[in-house]
């Protein structure tokens, strides 16, 4: 038989399995498989994707002492038929990979019994069976299909591999091949924890509902930067490693619900990583003083999803009865991440018992026991001179601090440690500590993690920005100006007593940038550049502080009807073809929405009316729309296609529909 060629698809399949085998799995060719149970893989037929013999033995191993009654029922459950969603059925069946089957059987004595039949031990890697399928025949209702890998866990197909010649591009593997499969065999990924897609040397992997552009390399194989001679060789160590694997599908895996759909969130490398050496400093907690680190992944590498990983993992691996104190020090950012957290299911008690409404209600929730407990840092205040009571003695309750370069946490740091004098504490913050901020790592500890802004950039974690300058007509000559702002405004959260500062000492300048004139000729370039950009996409503009933020509103709403009304003025003089483009420019524009988000404050009606401002409509929409607006903006079919912000939803606020940002 001639060999097969370096570059082709089939050499590579070889390559991966030689991988495997050096990993300790089983590996087995079932390109020529024989059915029936005394067959190659003991299927009976090829709709079977679960290998019958094999979950039945690995089951009976690791559940001694229950009666082959139980452990068939656990496998009738695990192997019907569910006629659900691909999405709905996966997640339901990953509830049962990772907690067991829950079957009720009748004992010797005729008397009822619940138990639970475990299907993976999770701890005991070496406990399981790992068999690598290569070339494994599907057939489903219409069509047959062949995979190139399929790695087996306890008889159940967890890991799905496509493969691709060297010179083919990698997103045909996905958009090809995958997507190809999960329609026409789909009951082969009812079980899948993950997908690897590679063509030697471009290796991506991913979860069932993932689209191509989330599929991401894996580029370490460890924390030391261990790689591979090629990509495969890194993916395949880095993740089919037996421990690594039991690992990421256990404790880096999470279904997300968002605007109505189901999205199950598989860890990334660099998430993989950086909270393993979260928990082990956590393990720690004795020798670094309750000091667990600085948590560093720059921003919109999905630094709120690490967190939920941090503590869902802890809950489930370590001994103890722990609890969560998540920080921030924006209301927005508080909201958002909770709700991140009962997204993922993170969170099953109700809003208001784990959200604390006033300092009291704080003070509440950290003397009772609740897993997490979500709160602003300003909650810690207390009044000058006095002394911060302490809460709780409990040594298992960790502080999560967001942002926490932050001046806030300096000020509030000892209140934190009064009132919980043995927690633990680490902070996650998208930003590296800078010179002056030496007293971060006095009260977290030294970096556990660093993913930067760079590297993000490469793996594809986050997007390039890409800068247009544009300038109007009036500028300003001083240079400093950039500088001396950004003195006052660093912490990107103004209350009233900080923008009448900022008024005071910038008095000049402030009105110069806030003139009338100034901002009507950048609003109605921000129209023509929106309309103008040749790609869809949801526009942010930024403004200096809340008052601008509804001026510059008002006067782009005002452009943008003039607008509408210049393209009806042509329909009358266009041909017909025209005016059926017009009728779909003005059609998109009339139905684009726009909303102010700015933060409240007390007296704010009178401090706005004062400037001929009317807040109220803004206020009553942040306050009662269902869905709220940050839902409606990120969701890139909904109408509301640009926001107006000077602080909220500039940092923490996820929005992948978001393209265009505008920044005066």
């Amino acid at each position: 038989m001639p060999q097969p060629h370096l570059d082709s698809e089939h050499a590579l399949e070889n390559e991966a399995i030689a991988l495997f085998s050096t990993l300790g799995w089983d590996t087995l060719n079932a390109y020529q498989e024989t059915l029936g149970s005394s067959g190659t893989l003991g299927r009976e037929t090829r709709s079977e994707v679960v290998l019958i013999p094999r979950l039945r033995s690995a089951l009976q191993h690791l559940n001694l002492g229950l009666p082959d009654e139980a452990i068939q029922l656990a496998i009738e459950e695990l192997t019907r038929d569910r006629s659900t969603s691909l999405e709905a059925t996966n997640c339901e069946i990953y509830q049962l990979l990772k907690n067991g089957v829950k079957v009720c059987f009748k004992t010797n004595d005729d008397e009822e019994q619940e138990e639970t039949v475990k299907l993976i031990d999770w701890d005991t890697p070496n406990n399981n069976q790992f068999l690598l399928v290569s070339q494994f025949s599907v057939t489903g209702e219409i069509y047959g299909r062949r995979a190139d890998l399929i790695g087996f866990v306890n008889g159940l197909p967890l890991v799905f591999i496509e493969l691709k010649a060297h010179h083919q591009r990698l997103e045909q593997a996905y958009h090809k091949n995958l997507t190809d499969y999960k329609q026409t065999i789909p009951q082969l990924f009812w079980y899948n924890a993950l997908i690897i897609l590679s063509n030697g040397k471009n290796s991506r992997v991913g979860a069932i509902t993932a689209e191509w552009e989330h599929f991401a390399e894996w580029k370490k194989i460890n924390d030391e930067g261990e790689t591979g001679i090629i990509s495969l060789e890194t993916i395949i160590r880095g993740i089919c490693n037996k421990t690594h694997l039991l690992d990421l599908t256990e404790n880096f895996t999470f279904f997300f619900t968002t605007a109505g759909r189901l999205i199950k969130i598989l860890g990334k490398n660099h998430q993989y990583l950086g909270v393993n050496n979260a928990v082990q400093a956590v393990q720690q907690i004795g020798q670094n003083r309750g000091k667990l680190g600085v948590f560093w992944h720059t921003q919109g590498s999905g630094k709120s999803y690490s967190m939920v990983f941090f503590s869902q993992k802890i809950l489930r691996k370590l001994p103890g009865n722990w609890t969560f104190l998540i920080l921030t020090d924006r209301e927005d950012l508080d909201d958002q991440i909770y709700k991140n957290f009962a997204y993922a299911g993170a969170v099953t008690e109700p809003e208001r018992e784990v959200r604390a409404k006033n300092a009291d209600h704080l003070k509440q929730l950290l003397r009772e026991d609740h897993r997490y407990v979500f709160t602003l840092i300003q909650k810690f205040r207390t009044e000058k001179g006095a002394v911060y009571p302490k809460l709780s003695d409990r040594s298992d309750i960790i502080v999560i601090a967001d942002e926490a370069h932050r001046s806030q946490y300096d000020t509030f740091a000892q209140n934190l440690r009064n009132a919980l004098p043995n927690a633990g504490f680490i902070g996650f913050t998208g930003t590296p500590l800078l010179a002056g901020e030496e007293k971060t790592r006095e009260e977290f500890g030294d970096y556990i993690s660093i993913y930067n802004f760079r590297q993000s950039i490469e793996d594809g974690a986050t997007v390039p920005l890409f800068y247009e300058n544009r300038i109007p007509e009036l500028q300003l000559t001083n240079e400093e100006l950039n500088e001396d702002v950004y003195r006052i405004v660093e912490t990107a959260t103004l209350d009233e007593e900080e923008e009448r500062k900022l008024e005071r000492e910038f008095s000049r300048e402030y009105h110069l940038i806030t003139r009338s004139d100034r901002l009507e000729k950048i609003a109605e370039d921000i129209v023509s550049h929106f309309l103008g950009r040749g790609h869809q996409g949801k526009a942010m503009v930024i403004a200096i502080d809340r008052f601008t933020a509804v001026k510059m509103y008002d006067k782009v709403q005002h452009h943008w009807k003039q607008r509408i009304d210049s393209l009806k003025a042509q329909l009358s003089t266009a041909s017909i073809v025209e005016q059926q483009q017009l009728l779909d420019q003005i059609a998109y524009l009339e139905a684009t929405d726009m909303a102010v988000i700015v933060s409240s404050s007390q007296n704010e009606e009178a401090d706005f009316k004062r400037k001929g401002l009317d807040i109220r409509l803004h206020r009553k929409r942040l306050a009662n729309e269902s869905p709220g607006l940050d839902e409606k903006f990120k969701d890139a079919n909904n109408p509301l296609r640009i926001v107006f912000v000077c602080a909220m939803w500039i940092t923490g606020f996820d929005a992948p529909s978001c393209s265009t940002i505008y920044l005066d």
